[in-house]
């Protein structure tokens, strides 16, 4: 049986919240196709694995849990929350401002617009 540290165990903990929010995230606003799923999943898991210590401990001490919980159930906590919460919000606003009509640019001038090849 091998030994794990302390730190290890927080990585461990963080990494599996990460992957457990982006997944929930996944199954919350299904994507429209497998691209779109890839990068939500690796949006979720990096913002879970950045974010969910400081998460964690911000609910932990919000529901006032400090206390009773480990660093590993807050890092799994906070990771999961920050990665659901990430896509989430990302993909709230994509529907919103794709069920918006899209306007016509407004009319400039023309004159500045120069023919450069190559470009």
């Amino acid at each position: 049986m091998t030994d794990v540290t302390h730190a290890g165990w927080i990585w461990l903990a963080k990494g599996a919240g990460a992957v457990a929010g982006s997944a929930i995230s996944l199954a919350y606003i299904l994507p429209n196709h497998r691209r779109d799923a890839a990068i939500r999943f690796a949006v979720g898991v990096v913002c879970g694995m950045v974010f969910g210590g400081a998460t964690g401990l911000k609910l932990a001490e919000i529901l006032e849990l400090t206390e009773r919980l480990g660093a590993a159930e807050t890092m799994l906590m906070g990771a999961a929350v920050a990665s659901l919460c990430a896509w989430s919000a990302i993909g709230l606003a994509l529907r919103y401002f794709q069920a918006r009509p899209i306007a016509p640019l407004p009319r400039g001038r023309t004159d500045t617009l120069h023919d450069e090849k190559g470009r």
